[in-house]
C-alpha cells in the first residue's frame, strides 16, 4: 500500500515538474519574442530618426515612458505604411509631439519641405 502511494506521489511530482518546465519554456519564448520585436522597433527608429530626434525621444522616454512608447509605435506604424519618406528631424519630432499632446493625432503625414 505504501509503495502505491509512493508511486502516485512520484508520478504527480513528475507531472508537476513537467508543467513547471513547460511554463518556464513558454515564458522564455515570450521574452525572446518581445526582445525581437523591440530590436526591430529600434532598428526602424534608427533608420527614420536623425540623431537629434532620437536623442529627444530617448529623453522623453525617461520622463514620460508611456507617451514615448506611444510615439515610438506611431512612428513605426507610419514608417511601415510608407507615410515617412525621409528622416525625421528634431523639429519634425517636436511638431509631432505637440500635435499628439494637443489630441490632434489624426492622420499625421510628414511631407518634404
Amino acid at each position: 500500500m505504501y509503495e502505491e502511494l509512493d508511486e502516485i506521489r512520484r508520478r504527480r511530482m513528475a507531472e508537476l515538474q513537467r508543467q513547471i518546465e513547460q511554463q518556464r519554456r513558454l515564458e522564455e519564448e515570450q521574452v525572446e519574442k518581445q526582445r525581437q520585436i523591440e530590436l526591430q522597433k529600434q532598428t526602424i527608429l534608427r533608420r527614420i530618426l536623425d540623431p537629434d530626434a532620437r536623442s529627444r525621444l530617448t529623453n522623453l522616454k525617461m520622463v514620460r515612458q508611456e507617451f514615448a512608447a506611444q510615439v515610438e509605435n506611431l512612428l513605426v506604424q507610419m514608417a511601415q505604411s510608407g507615410k515617412i519618406t525621409r528622416k525625421i528631424t528634431d523639429k519634425d519630432l517636436k511638431t509631432l509631439l505637440v500635435k499628439l499632446q494637443s489630441g490632434k493625432s489624426r492622420d499625421i503625414t510628414i511631407r518634404r519641405a
